[in-house]
């Protein structure tokens, strides 16, 4: 039986993009099925049938439903072992998942004040001390990562893994509110823009005609 993931909006939701980024990166097949966001009853009900955490991302693979995005991708980290989603050196692959753990559960200020809104013109917006804080913080991480994995390859840790999956949607992020950014930093978002699985997210997204209009105030 193939695996399956519904997802939410793509235009919209950023954490629907990290697992489906990693499955599509690792070559990995899946049934795909989008369950618009905030649409009514009716489509609450159709995630609810599958996760009683009524939220999107939900992978199933037969028997077994896991959900939460980070949790997908370590379970396809352990049932895909080949498609190397996280380093295979032991320091790396601990600070890979350090890393995306951070930004699991962390730049709420960022997440807040720069919703992922792929249709929305490219431009700068106020931003609060603590939004920039979590901006800096971003940018050490990938500008550190880069240094110290940059001879492996133009991802955070050479090759494509987890941890671009995890940050992909702030790459979006990042361009739509025209965020001033150091040229390493420049250079890993312009790797992770010119990827093919990225810009088959982004035009799809694109190509969504749906308006969500609680994410369109800013």
């Amino acid at each position: 039986m193939a695996l399956m993931l519904a997802i939410g909006n793509k235009n919209y939701s950023s954490w629907s993009m990290r697992p489906w980024m990693a499955l599509k990166a690792a070559g990995i097949a899946f049934e795909e099925v989008e369950i618009p966001l905030y649409t009514g009853p009716a489509d609450k009900q159709r995630i609810l049938d599958f996760t009683r955490s009524g939220k999107v991302p939900v992978l199933i693979d037969g028997d077994i439903t896991v959900w939460d995005s980070l949790a997908i991708i370590e379970y396809i980290a352990e049932r895909f072992p080949d498609a190397r989603l996280w380093p295979q050196d032991v320091a790396s692959r601990a600070h890979a998942r350090s890393v995306s753990a951070e930004m699991h559960s962390g730049f709420m200020a960022l997440r807040n004040e720069c919703g992922m809104n792929i249709h929305r013109p490219i431009g700068s917006k106020p931003l609060s001390d603590d939004a920039k804080a979590n901006i800096a913080r971003v940018q050490q991480i990938w500008t550190e990562c880069r240094a110290r994995y940059g001879g492996q390859g133009p991802y955070l840790f050479g090759a494509f893994s987890g941890a671009d999956a995890m940050f992909a949607p702030v790459i979006h992020r990042f361009r739509t509110y025209a965020i001033e950014v150091t040229p390493p930093v420049r250079g890993y978002m312009d790797a992770m823009l010119a990827n093919a699985v990225f810009q088959e997210w982004t035009r799809a997204a694109l190509a969504e005609t749906l308006v969500i209009e609680k994410f369109e105030i800013d």
